[in-house]
């Protein structure tokens, strides 16, 4: 079962309904390369539905994210959006010099999240989470320029 077809089930099993602009935006997503800001979203929404505006995009992103299909990731001054991992953890390491996104480990923040609940008896949402920083292209661009952002 693909991203998009747990989404859909996940969207169904809440009771939500399925129009076409959600759909469509549902759809975009899912054939996303990464992470998309919301013009970018309405932008490629509008190959299928040219009549797609700005606020059904918006409404529709709250809306899966609000019901667990959608992860929404800052990305410097932008929100960027993605179907959520079925798996139900996914990770983020954002540089604020280039904007890229890369994906961090589950096990990193695992072993953080045992030692904040045995040291402060204080257990962190970490199901979705994002670092920045300085990626290595752009700390030391001769080392860092074969690595890919997501």
């Amino acid at each position: 079962m693909t991203r998009r077809d747990q989404a859909i089930a996940t969207l169904r099993g809440k009771g939500c309904r399925l129009t076409p602009q959600r759909l469509i935006i549902l759809s975009t997503l899912s054939e996303a390369d990464g992470h998309m800001d919301v013009s970018a979203v309405l932008r490629r929404s509008r190959k299928s539905y040219p009549y797609m505006d700005t606020a059904t995009v918006y409404r529709t992103l709250h809306l899966f994210k609000s019901m667990g299909v959608v992860t929404e990731v800052a990305m410097g001054d932008r929100r960027c959006f993605e179907l959520t991992d079925p798996q139900g953890k996914h990770h983020h390491m954002v540089c604020r010099v280039c904007g890229g996104a890369f994906d961090l480990s589950p096990g990193y923040l695992d072993a953080f999240g045992a030692k904040l609940v045995g040291e402060f008896g204080f257990t962190p949402d970490l199901d979705n989470f994002t670092i920045t920083g300085v990626c290595a292209a752009c700390a030391h661009p001769r080392r860092g320029a074969g690595r890919k952002a997501t």
